[in-house]
Protein backbone atom coordinates (compact mmCIF):
# COMPACT_ATOMS: atom_id res chain seq x y z
CA UNK A 1 0.00 0.00 0.00
CA UNK A 2 2.82 2.14 0.61
CA UNK A 3 4.10 2.64 -2.70
CA UNK A 4 0.60 2.82 -4.54
CA UNK A 5 -0.31 5.84 -2.09
CA UNK A 6 3.01 7.66 -2.44
CA UNK A 7 2.29 7.16 -6.68
CA UNK A 8 -0.85 9.50 -6.07
CA UNK A 9 1.20 12.47 -5.01
CA UNK A 10 2.24 15.43 -7.39
CA UNK A 11 5.94 16.79 -6.43
CA UNK A 12 8.79 14.95 -5.74
CA UNK A 13 9.19 16.54 -2.36
CA UNK A 14 5.57 15.32 -1.41
CA UNK A 15 6.33 11.85 -2.56
CA UNK A 16 9.38 11.36 -0.13
CA UNK A 17 7.56 13.07 2.90
CA UNK A 18 4.83 10.24 2.63
CA UNK A 19 7.26 7.29 1.82
CA UNK A 20 9.06 8.30 5.01
CA UNK A 21 5.70 8.90 6.91
CA UNK A 22 4.41 5.50 6.08
CA UNK A 23 7.95 3.67 6.57
CA UNK A 24 8.71 5.23 10.02
CA UNK A 25 5.57 6.92 11.67
CA UNK A 26 3.30 5.13 13.59
CA UNK A 27 0.55 7.46 14.00
CA UNK A 28 -1.01 5.67 10.97
CA UNK A 29 -1.45 2.65 11.50
CA UNK A 30 -2.59 3.22 15.52
CA UNK A 31 -5.11 5.01 14.21
CA UNK A 32 -6.08 1.95 11.96
CA UNK A 33 -6.38 -0.16 14.52
CA UNK A 34 -8.23 2.42 17.08
CA UNK A 35 -10.75 2.93 14.44
CA UNK A 36 -11.35 -1.07 13.74
CA UNK A 37 -12.04 -1.55 17.42
CA UNK A 38 -14.69 1.45 17.18
CA UNK A 39 -18.35 2.07 16.39
CA UNK A 40 -18.13 3.35 12.49
CA UNK A 41 -18.52 6.73 12.75
CA UNK A 42 -16.85 9.11 10.59
CA UNK A 43 -13.82 11.35 10.92
CA UNK A 44 -12.76 14.42 11.24
CA UNK A 45 -9.03 15.08 10.93
CA UNK A 46 -7.93 18.81 12.05
CA UNK A 47 -4.81 19.74 10.83
CA UNK A 48 -5.01 17.09 8.27
CA UNK A 49 -1.96 18.17 5.75
CA UNK A 50 -2.19 16.39 2.90
CA UNK A 51 -4.45 14.21 3.81
CA UNK A 52 -2.34 11.32 4.52
CA UNK A 53 -4.01 9.69 7.47
CA UNK A 54 -7.48 9.66 5.07
CA UNK A 55 -5.76 7.90 2.61
CA UNK A 56 -3.97 5.24 4.41
CA UNK A 57 -7.27 4.43 6.45
CA UNK A 58 -9.19 4.27 2.96
CA UNK A 59 -6.24 1.98 2.07
CA UNK A 60 -6.84 -0.56 5.28
CA UNK A 61 -10.69 -0.11 4.29
CA UNK A 62 -11.36 1.24 8.39
CA UNK A 63 -13.12 4.60 6.50
CA UNK A 64 -16.94 5.84 7.13
CA UNK A 65 -16.56 9.11 5.77
CA UNK A 66 -13.60 11.42 6.05
CA UNK A 67 -13.58 15.19 6.47
CA UNK A 68 -9.95 16.75 6.45
CA UNK A 69 -9.44 20.42 7.09
CA UNK A 70 -6.48 22.47 7.15
CA UNK A 71 -5.60 26.10 6.93
CA UNK A 72 -2.68 25.21 4.27
CA UNK A 73 -4.13 25.70 0.98
CA UNK A 74 -1.00 23.92 -0.39
CA UNK A 75 -1.21 20.94 1.07
CA UNK A 76 -5.02 20.61 0.82
CA UNK A 77 -4.53 21.22 -2.91
CA UNK A 78 -2.02 18.24 -3.13
CA UNK A 79 -4.73 16.34 -0.97
CA UNK A 80 -7.18 16.76 -2.94
CA UNK A 81 -5.10 15.85 -6.51
CA UNK A 82 -3.89 13.05 -4.69
CA UNK A 83 -7.10 11.94 -3.95
CA UNK A 84 -8.98 12.20 -7.48
CA UNK A 85 -8.09 8.80 -8.17
CA UNK A 86 -10.29 7.53 -5.36
CA UNK A 87 -13.50 9.27 -5.99
CA UNK A 88 -15.11 11.15 -3.23
CA UNK A 89 -14.08 8.66 -0.60
CA UNK A 90 -11.74 12.19 0.99
CA UNK A 91 -13.58 15.06 1.59
CA UNK A 92 -10.79 17.67 2.03
CA UNK A 93 -11.21 21.45 2.85
CA UNK A 94 -9.64 24.59 3.62
CA UNK A 95 -10.41 25.72 6.90
CA UNK A 96 -8.73 27.18 10.17
CA UNK A 97 -8.95 24.91 13.95
CA UNK A 98 -11.32 28.35 14.25
CA UNK A 99 -13.57 27.45 11.96
CA UNK A 100 -15.05 23.73 12.67
CA UNK A 101 -18.08 22.47 10.95
CA UNK A 102 -20.90 21.00 11.93
CA UNK A 103 -20.11 17.39 12.81
CA UNK A 104 -19.91 13.86 14.78
CA UNK A 105 -18.14 11.29 15.25
CA UNK A 106 -14.57 10.28 15.50
CA UNK A 107 -12.11 12.91 15.86
CA UNK A 108 -8.42 13.27 14.81
CA UNK A 109 -5.98 16.04 16.06
CA UNK A 110 -2.35 15.00 15.09
CA UNK A 111 0.63 17.43 15.51
CA UNK A 112 -1.21 20.06 15.62
CA UNK A 113 -2.43 21.22 18.87
CA UNK A 114 1.98 22.85 20.14
CA UNK A 115 1.20 25.26 17.17
CA UNK A 116 -1.34 26.93 18.96
CA UNK A 117 -0.61 29.63 21.97
CA UNK A 118 -1.50 27.89 25.65
CA UNK A 119 -4.05 30.18 25.97
CA UNK A 120 -6.09 28.52 22.72
CA UNK A 121 -5.19 25.14 23.15
CA UNK A 122 -8.11 24.38 26.50
CA UNK A 123 -10.34 25.94 24.19
CA UNK A 124 -9.95 24.15 21.35
CA UNK A 125 -9.70 21.06 23.09
CA UNK A 126 -12.96 21.69 24.58
CA UNK A 127 -14.53 22.82 21.44
CA UNK A 128 -13.20 19.00 19.84
CA UNK A 129 -14.73 16.86 22.75
CA UNK A 130 -18.21 18.58 21.94
CA UNK A 131 -17.47 17.35 17.86
CA UNK A 132 -17.18 13.67 19.52
CA UNK A 133 -20.43 10.94 19.14
CA UNK A 134 -21.39 9.17 21.81
CA UNK A 135 -19.62 6.12 21.74
CA UNK A 136 -16.68 7.76 19.47
CA UNK A 137 -13.20 9.17 20.16
CA UNK A 138 -11.38 12.08 19.92
CA UNK A 139 -7.51 10.96 18.88
CA UNK A 140 -4.47 13.14 19.40
CA UNK A 141 -1.26 12.81 18.72
CA UNK A 142 1.35 15.61 20.67
CA UNK A 143 4.62 16.14 21.23
CA UNK A 144 4.68 16.50 25.46
CA UNK A 145 6.91 18.84 27.39
CA UNK A 146 9.86 16.74 29.18
CA UNK A 147 13.11 16.90 30.61
CA UNK A 148 13.87 14.82 28.26
CA UNK A 149 16.43 14.25 25.00
CA UNK A 150 13.29 13.15 22.85
CA UNK A 151 11.68 16.46 23.63
CA UNK A 152 14.95 18.73 22.63
CA UNK A 153 15.21 16.23 19.79
CA UNK A 154 11.28 17.22 18.25
CA UNK A 155 11.97 21.22 19.33
CA UNK A 156 15.06 21.02 16.70
CA UNK A 157 12.96 19.11 14.30
CA UNK A 158 9.95 21.42 14.26
CA UNK A 159 12.72 24.62 13.67
CA UNK A 160 14.15 22.78 10.77
CA UNK A 161 10.43 22.24 9.50
CA UNK A 162 9.82 26.26 10.06
CA UNK A 163 13.20 27.36 8.37
CA UNK A 164 12.39 24.95 5.33
CA UNK A 165 9.13 26.33 4.76
CA UNK A 166 7.41 22.82 5.22
CA UNK A 167 5.47 24.70 8.18
CA UNK A 168 3.94 27.95 7.70
CA UNK A 169 3.99 28.68 11.48
CA UNK A 170 6.38 27.73 14.16
CA UNK A 171 6.03 25.99 17.25
CA UNK A 172 4.20 28.26 19.98
CA UNK A 173 3.47 26.13 23.25
CA UNK A 174 4.58 22.31 24.02
CA UNK A 175 1.76 21.10 26.37
CA UNK A 176 2.03 18.82 29.22
CA UNK A 177 0.01 15.58 29.42
CA UNK A 178 -2.65 16.92 32.01
CA UNK A 179 -2.86 19.96 29.86
CA UNK A 180 -4.56 17.97 27.34
CA UNK A 181 -6.36 15.85 29.91
CA UNK A 182 -7.65 17.93 31.80
CA UNK A 183 -10.19 20.00 29.78
CA UNK A 184 -11.06 16.46 27.87
CA UNK A 185 -12.00 15.06 31.14
CA UNK A 186 -13.70 18.01 31.96
CA UNK A 187 -15.78 17.89 29.12
CA UNK A 188 -17.08 14.19 29.92
CA UNK A 189 -14.53 12.13 28.06
CA UNK A 190 -12.82 9.32 29.58
CA UNK A 191 -8.91 9.56 28.44
CA UNK A 192 -6.02 7.27 27.87
CA UNK A 193 -2.18 8.19 27.09
CA UNK A 194 0.48 6.21 25.60
CA UNK A 195 4.19 6.53 23.80
CA UNK A 196 4.30 6.42 20.36
CA UNK A 197 7.46 7.09 19.46
CA UNK A 198 7.81 4.09 16.77
CA UNK A 199 11.27 4.59 14.76
CA UNK A 200 11.14 8.65 15.27
CA UNK A 201 13.24 9.92 17.82
CA UNK A 202 10.31 12.41 19.61
CA UNK A 203 8.88 12.55 22.06
CA UNK A 204 5.43 12.09 20.75
CA UNK A 205 2.27 10.33 22.70
CA UNK A 206 -1.00 9.07 21.47
CA UNK A 207 -4.03 10.60 23.79
CA UNK A 208 -7.45 8.71 23.40
CA UNK A 209 -10.43 10.79 24.28
CA UNK A 210 -13.48 8.46 24.48
CA UNK A 211 -16.99 9.36 25.10
CA UNK A 212 -19.16 6.20 26.55
CA UNK A 213 -21.71 5.47 24.56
Amino acid sequence: MRATLTARFPRFNQRQYVRGKLAGDPVYAGVARLLQESPPFPLLDVGCGMGLLGHYLHGCGVLHGYLGIDHDERKIAAGRHAAASIGDALDLRCADVADLPDFRGHVCLLDVLHYLPAARQPALLTQLAGHVAPGAQLMIRSVLRAKHWRFHATVLEEHVLHATGWMRVGADHYPTAQEITAPLERAGLATTLTPLWGRTPFNSYLIVARRPG
